[in-house]
């Protein structure tokens, strides 16, 4: 099991629009495990690959039950509209309400190239929503209200004054 460390607010890789997966390779094989592997872990709902500093297309999630990965991801679909608290592995403790469509289906291919769609409601169309922005180089704190966001980046910047004291 591997588990890989996760990159933080401020690290430019997460801005970055990740590249089309086109090599369904060895490499391909370990960077998905690496994925799964490190969502796995309590209280994690999914994981875009710039999250570990990799700029492909490619994300895990684990909602309930409901584990998995997609490659080369797009939403095709959504609806509804939730308005609720939304974290961020690279972000830390902060989970500010965000809106989100309530269901939500992406699609993508799997390891062997094959085309796949996954539908989801609640907090799987969330993280579906979540993980596909981390992919186009954006953090859920984007999708903030002025004063939300404004917040926000005060409590993220009052954090790392704390850490380099």
């Amino acid at each position: 099991m591997t588990v890989r460390t996760i990159r933080s607010f401020g690290d430019p890789v997460l801005r970055d629009i990740c590249l089309p997966v086109t090599r369904f390779d060895e490499g391909l094989v370990a960077l998905v495990t690496d994925l799964m592997d490190t969502c796995r872990l309590p209280g994690r709902a999914g994981l875009a690959a710039p999250q570990i500093g990799v700029i492909r297309r490619v994300f895990s999630f684990n909602v309930d039950e409901t584990e998995g990965y997609l490659i080369n991801p797009e939403l095709i679909e959504s609806g509804g509209r939730q308005d609720g608290p939304e974290g961020c592995l690279s972000i830390g403790d902060l989970f500010l309400s965000t809106v989100r469509a309530d269901r939500a289906v992406a699609a993508g291919v799997d390891l062997e190239n094959r085309r796949v769609e996954i539908e989801g409601t609640g907090l799987l169309a969330r993280c579906f929503q979540h993980e596909i922005d981390h992919l186009d180089g954006h953090l859920y704190i984007d999708r903030l209200d002025a004063e939300n966001r404004k917040r926000a980046l005060k409590i993220i910047r009052n954090r790392q004054i704390s850490a380099t004291e």
